[in-house]
């Protein structure tokens, strides 16, 4: 998640710069930005810029500055209002599917605040259709529709899961089964469904969540165990809470591709690796990624695990896990669009 920070008083500031520091150091963050006052010009910038804003000011001039932005629930980022002192973290804007409500959760945790949560689902403690999508980095095919399956889940109604029997869907069945939110799923297969779809339906409803494609990108030094990597791997992704099912690919670099244990991981998960050519790398420029010279001067090229990854989950795909450092391996996530 890409963040910007921007607060309009000293003691705002000084907030700021000390919520910075704490995000900084998870590994699910990929960038935190600092503004400070001139809301009217940041704020239309920042809007499109990131996934998140958190706001620390008066709840009146955050409102006035968002409201001609908005659009929708699918686009809008997450907004987060903070007081000057700290005492309580809002979840304003794009609670579920832009991620703001978890974020409220982790920032108020980081600050010692009270998080304010208002969505009906959260509060009626139900798992909305929204959430599920957002945890599992499934897209949805028709949005409007979200309210009316948020609706049945409150009123305690039951939906019905239909998959496609040849995929693994553990990664579905473990959420469902760790969630403390309440929800009534009945599951059903057919091979009609497409393998990397959930077909969700109550009545005459219908939506279709499909898998984003996640990709691991793995760098590591020569010679690197498969058992070390994998530890990498397995810390990353429960860092982001996800399943090694949900993992569709894994990527390295062209140079890498003899790495045995690398090749014995997509062995051991049954995930195909992709390695990608070292001029593809070269050209490739995104300002999430980090930069080694170490490895600029060995191999011509930047980066490893951060550039594999988000070149093989495709155009305008994002990080979800800036690159993380495992005893000589290094692992970055990325999903697509």
């Amino acid at each position: 998640m890409r963040i910007a920070i921007i607060s309009v008083s000293d003691k705002g500031q000084k907030l700021a710069l000390s919520l910075k520091e704490k995000l900084d150091n998870d590994s699910t963050i990929i960038k935190v930005d600092l503004y400070h006052k001139n809301v009217k010009k940041y704020f239309p910038i920042l809007f499109y810029e990131y996934d998140a804003i958190i706001a620390i000011m008066a709840s009146g001039i955050l409102i006035r500055s968002i409201a001609p932005l908005i659009e929708s629930k699918v686009s809008d980022p997450a907004i987060l209002n903070i007081d000057d002192n700290a005492n309580f973290v809002i979840s304003t804007l794009s609670g579920h599917l832009g991620g703001a409500n978890k974020l409220t959760q982790k920032v108020a945790g980081l600050l010692d605040a009270t998080p304010v949560i208002t969505t009906s689902t959260d509060v009626n403690n139900r798992l909305g259709i929204d959430v599920i999508a957002k945890d599992l980095y499934l897209s949805i095919d028709n949005p409007k529709e979200i309210l009316f399956f948020n609706k049945a889940i409150l009123d305690g109604k039951e939906i019905s899961f239909t998959l496609n029997p040849n995929k693994n869907f553990e990664y579905l069945f473990e959420y469902l089964n760790e969630v403390t939110l309440e929800i009534d799923v009945s599951i059903h297969y057919s091979k009609d469904v497409c393998e990397d779809e959930i077909n969700v339906q109550f009545d005459s409803h219908k939506l279709i969540l499909k898998e984003r494609k996640i990709v691991v990108g793995i760098g590591c030094r020569r010679g690197k165990e498969c058992i070390k990597i994998y530890k990498g791997l397995i810390k990353s992704i429960t860092d982001l809470k996800i399943h090694k099912s949900r993992i569709n690919m894994l990527a390295s670099a062209e140079i890498k591709k003899d790495e045995q244990g690398i090749l014995d991981l997509s062995d051991k998960l049954d995930i195909p690796v992709n390695f990608v050519d070292l001029d593809r790398l070269k050209l490739f420029e995104s300002n999430d990624v980090q930069k080694s010279e170490f490895v600029k001067s060995k191999f011509g090229i930047y980066g490893v695990c951060e550039p594999s990854a988000l070149i093989m989950a495709g155009f305008d795909s994002k990080l979800i896990y800036k690159k993380t450092s495992y005893d000589g391996v290094t692992i970055a996530v990325a999903v697509e669009k």
